[in-house]
Parts: structure tokens; sequence; C-alpha cells
């Protein structure tokens, strides 16, 4: 039997509830996972599931709604996302809210198996700039060859640089069961590089369309 189509209005509710609850938690609570030049990466322990609730913060060159664009559902995500391999839009609801199925590669030489994920995600404003949001749901069949994770409610807040309206401070808040049988250090070691790459591409995905639309 089908699972229902999740309540888009409270569940969209909670889930900003929740985020905003998280982008208030004090500096102290949260420990350096992975640090670059232009990308920290925190993490403290979850008080959802046995993982921890990860936070990465950096500057991004360009404008927030443009850089949403980027990162929530659409046609974007799948051009320049190189964790992620495929994506669909199973329902669109009022609102800014979808919900989506999709998979992701393996990773660490494949000790962590190809995932598939259905969330239903959420966009609003926030302050001068955006958060788009998600969590996992219960829907539909797994696909063969994948495990089912499960994204705890987490999101990207997307706000103007006051010193800089042209860049934007991006932060985000990321709580991935992944499932399965995998060793705790392998999970860690994944989520960390993983949020430290997502901005690496990112970065690179906003340059070469900024320069593309430039050309004659």
């Amino acid at each position: 039997m089908q699972a229902a189509l999740p309540d888009a209005e409270s569940l969209s509710a909670d889930l900003e509830t929740t985020l905003l609850l998280y982008h208030s938690i004090e500096d102290s609570e949260w420990r350096i996972a992975k640090q670059t030049s232009d990308v920290t990466v925190w993490r403290k322990p979850s008080e959802i599931f046995s993982g921890y609730l990860y936070k990465a913060q950096g500057v991004v060159d360009g404008i927030t709604n443009r850089i949403v664009d980027y990162i929530r559902p659409g046609p974007y995500r799948l051009e320049w996302d190189s964790l992620m391999t495929t994506m669909d839009i199973v329902q669109e609801f009022e609102q800014g809210c979808c919900m989506m199925r999709y998979t992701t590669a393996g990773q660490l030489w494949n000790i962590i198996a190809p995932r598939e994920f259905v969330d239903f995600s959420y966009t609003t404003p926030h302050e001068d700039g955006l958060l788009s949001c998600g969590v996992s749901v219960e829907y539909g069949e797994v696909q063969p060859n994948c495990v089912r994770g499960f994204n705890h409610p987490c999101g990207w807040f997307c706000l103007p640089l006051k010193s800089n309206p042209d860049q934007s401070l991006l932060t985000g808040y990321i709580q991935t069961d992944l499932r399965g049988m995998l060793p705790r250090s392998a999970v860690d070691s994944a989520m960390a590089s993983s949020l430290a790459n997502f901005f690496t591409d990112l970065r690179k995905a906003l340059k070469t369309k900024l320069n593309s639309s430039f050309q004659p």
C-alpha cells in the first residue's frame, strides 16, 4: 500500500522551527570536524539519532536567490553536485514545497554504497535571504541495489553579506542517517568531506554560469 503524501503545511512549519533552533545553537557546543581555507565544518551529537548534526559554513560569490536556485530541488542541482546521481520531483505542493527522490554515489571506495532518499523540501524567506530545508519521508519502494538513507531535519541559510551584497554567507545544517552496517569512522569522514566538497562544487558551478553569461 502506497504511503500517504505528507501534510506540506505542518511539515514546512515544523522544519522551519527546527532549523531556526539549530541556527541559534551556541558556538561553544560545536566541535570542528574539518576546516579548509574557505569552509569550516563543525559537528555535535544529534538529539534525534545516534549520529551527528553537522554545521558547514563559507562565503560564496553570488546573490542569495541565485545560490539557493542551485541548492534546492530543480534543474541546476544535478549539473554540479558530484555526490547526487539522480533526482526526480515526485510531487509539487504550494508555497515553495515539493517532494523529491534522489540517489547518491558510493563513497570511500564504495565502502559506503549508493544511497536513495525521498525528501520533503521547503524554501522560504529568512531575514534578507532564504532558508532552503528538508527532511526525509517514508514513501515508495526502495530502488534495487540501493540502501534507503534518511535525512533528519536539515537545511541551508543563505544571507547576503552586509559588507558585499554580491557575496552570501551560506550556512548548512545536515544530519543524515546513512543506515546499513557502516563503521562510524567511515560515516564521519565521508560526511565532513562531502560537506566541504559541496562548497567547492557549488562555487565552481556558479563561477562557470557567471562566466558563460558574459560570453558574446
